[in-house]
């Protein structure tokens, strides 16, 4: 926008009366551009176990998926997929699993129930494709949301004492992480300095988003507000997460070297980022105008609807319903809703958009024009 208003005003200090050349020269341009910069996302179903419904819920950059779907019995099965296959990844020993997160090498984090019929849950990774129990940090249940490249996984985990502390395995062993001051916190997100980031509550009663700073806990504050929440960090220290303002609204944020950013909305009052990659994209999602919830990727750091992204062809069957994760090379892990299929995860992959090569030629010789136009006017201007 910004450009173009400096491209009408060049136009106008040529001449009072801007020239049809001039106008149609600044809508190619316009339309060069958004060409140019065109990435259209493509849907691959990744289907279910044989039940109705599957959710997306993390993504490698190798493109496989981890999630959960319903099985053919109807229980709720952690998956991954293996060259586009979705694959059970079982339980252990219970009836329920779900994967949070994987890593390139593949190894999927989640948890699951350990006792048929109980109700009790425990963190756990896979190790050549098999679950491996993480145990707790004392009490009864855990939960495991992330997992870097060294295999560190981070979750949350009933204590001893019967609080509920953050931990970080280091060799396959649960290390409490403690608390910002409060009674409870998770850990929600690792990257491969083994930096976590989540949630914990304060001495204050607040509950605030924390990056860990050679193992300890940094309060990453707010938007004004009195709860944040961080949810993924980058390699570089990125960290995404959401943020009540002091209006009392959900905005999504990104923060580096401790500093909030806050990145808005789409056009509603709430915002919430769930994912960033190595490249700076962050992945949330975002209460549009209308009131409607719709997932948004930034495109050189601007907010922007995932839905008005995707190939023609998908956007007219597929609704996306949730997201969670982003890899590097830009695919995207969500859940989509299709008419006649159900909620199935999904796989987005991006594609650029070539721009035909008519418009880069009919832009050049307005521009031409529009320059000959400028050399004559200043002519004149000087005669």
């Amino acid at each position: 926008m910004q450009a173009q208003k400096h491209a009408i005003g060049n136009i106008r200090s040529w001449s009072a009366r801007p020239s049809l050349q001039a106008l149609t020269v600044l809508a190619v341009m316009g339309l060069a551009s958004n060409a140019h910069a065109a990435v259209r996302y493509s849907i691959t179903d990744l289907g279910t176990l044989g039940g109705n419904d599957s959710s997306a819920e993390g993504i490698n950059n190798a493109g496989q998926v981890a999630g959960i779907s319903i099985t053919a019995r109807g229980e709720l099965h952690a998956f991954v997929t293996v060259n586009g296959v979705m694959t059970d990844l079982g339980t252990l020993g219970g009836d329920f699993s779900w994967a949070h997160a994987i890593n390139d090498a593949g190894q999927v984090a989640g948890y699951s129930t350990f006792i048929d019929a109980s109700e009790q849950t425990h963190a756990f990774v896979t190790v050549n494709g098999v679950m491996t129990d993480l145990g707790t940090l004392g009490g009864n249940t855990s939960i495991a949301y992330g997992i870097n490249n060294a295999g560190q996984v981070v979750g949350g985990s009933d204590t001893a004492g019967g609080e509920h502390h953050a931990f970080v395995t280091v060799n396959g062993v649960m290390i409490d992480l403690g608390t910002l001051g409060g009674s409870s916190s998770s850990a929600l997100g690792i990257n491969d300095a083994g930096q976590a980031v989540g949630g914990s509550d304060t001495a204050g009663g607040e509950h605030h988003a924390f990056v860990t700073v050679n193992g300890v806990m940094t309060d990453l504050g707010t938007l004004g507000g009195n709860i944040s929440i961080a949810y993924g960090i980058n390699d570089a220290g990125q960290v995404v997460g959401y943020s009540y303002t002091a209006g009392g609204e959900r905005h999504a944020f990104v923060a580096m070297n401790g500093v909030m950013t806050d990145l808005g909305t789409l056009g509603g009052s709430y915002s919430y980022a769930y994912g960033i990659n190595n490249a700076g994209q962050v992945l949330g999602r975002s209460e549009t105008a209308s009131g409607e919830y719709h997932t948004f990727v930034t495109v050189n750091g601007v907010m922007t609807d995932l839905n008005t992204l995707l190939d023609p062809a998908d956007a007219a069957v597929w609704r996306l319903t949730f997201e969670k994760g982003i890899n590097d090379a830009g695919q995207i892990a969500a859940t989509g809703w299709k008419s006649g299929s159900g909620s199935h995860a999904v796989l987005l992959t991006p594609v650029v958009v070539p721009i035909p090569a008519a418009v880069w030629l009919m832009g050049s010789a307005l521009l031409g024009l529009v320059g000959l136009s400028r050399g004559k006017g200043s002519a004149l201007a000087r005669s």
